[in-house]
């Protein structure tokens, strides 16, 4: 028997990997997170299958679920948003298994951050702006910040920020940055990316919070910031350049 974690990416249906929906597919037993994985991702599970929804549940009750699984010998999908390596609370549930002798994989998916970027059709990363991406959070009531790990810090670097879990404390993240990249720095709040729904707001840093005033707030917004989001005339990269030597590139 395998617990089957699966990234079931942003929100739309079709940007679950292969490898994820073959994982879907093969299992008897599919748990999801049903606050943030869509519905139509479920359709990938087979005809019969346990399906339930852990948005209501504990650790405890999740893990007894994946123990009766295990005593019937039974597969197991275990569907989280995004992707497994951020924000997925995954490495709790990977302590117990491990503790417990079960066997587990790990599918990635398409991340928020990514989406987002999509639908601002931009790339985080910009020649001579902007080469790191910083994806962080601000504090919350489930679980704090470490002390070194603040705004201040990451935007001291001038990276693209990929802020998540915080359009509730978007004046204050505002606030907090304005005094490293200025109030005409481009800035975006994405919420539900790639869901039919979504709504995507662009603005200078100093607007964003008045623009994003009235969204809903729900913890797949994503906030965005930094000088790449609107790079303007910057240098193109040397890969397609025909003097930059490069290993795959014959000479003449």
């Amino acid at each position: 028997m395998t617990v089957h974690f699966v990234g079931a990416g942003p929100g739309a249906p079709d940007l679950l990997t292969l490898r994820g929906r073959d994982r879907i597919a093969a299992c008897p037993v599919c748990l999801y997170a049903g606050s943030l994985v869509p519905e139509a991702v479920l359709d990938h599970a087979p005809e019969g299958a346990r399906v339930v929804n852990t948005a209501p549940m504990t650790l405890d009750q999740i893990m007894a679920e994946i123990e009766e699984a295990n005593a019937a010998g039974q597969d197991v999908a275990r569907l989280h948003s995004g992707d497994l390596s951020v924000y997925s609370a995954v490495g709790e549930q990977v302590r117990r298994l491990e503790a417990a002798g079960i066997d587990y994989t790990i599918t990635p998916g398409v991340p928020a951050f990514s989406a987002a970027a999509a639908s601002l059709g931009r790339e985080l990363t910009v020649p001579e702006v902007a080469q790191s991406v910083v994806l962080t959070r601000t504090q919350g009531r489930a679980s704090s910040m470490p002390c070194t790990e603040t705004l201040e810090a990451f935007a001291a670097t001038g990276s693209t920020l990929a802020i998540h879990l915080s359009l509730h404390n978007i004046e204050d993240v505002v606030a907090r940055l304005l005094p490293y990249y200025g109030a005409q720095c481009p800035a975006a709040v994405v919420l539900r990316a790639s869901w039919p729904d979504e709504t995507v707001l662009t603005a200078p840093l100093e607007r964003i919070a008045a623009e994003a005033e009235g969204l809903p707030v729900r913890r797949t917004a994503l906030i965005l910031v930094g000088p790449a989001l609107s790079p303007g005339d910057f240098r193109d990269s040397a890969l397609y350049d025909p003097d930059h030597v490069r290993r795959f590139r014959g000479q003449d």
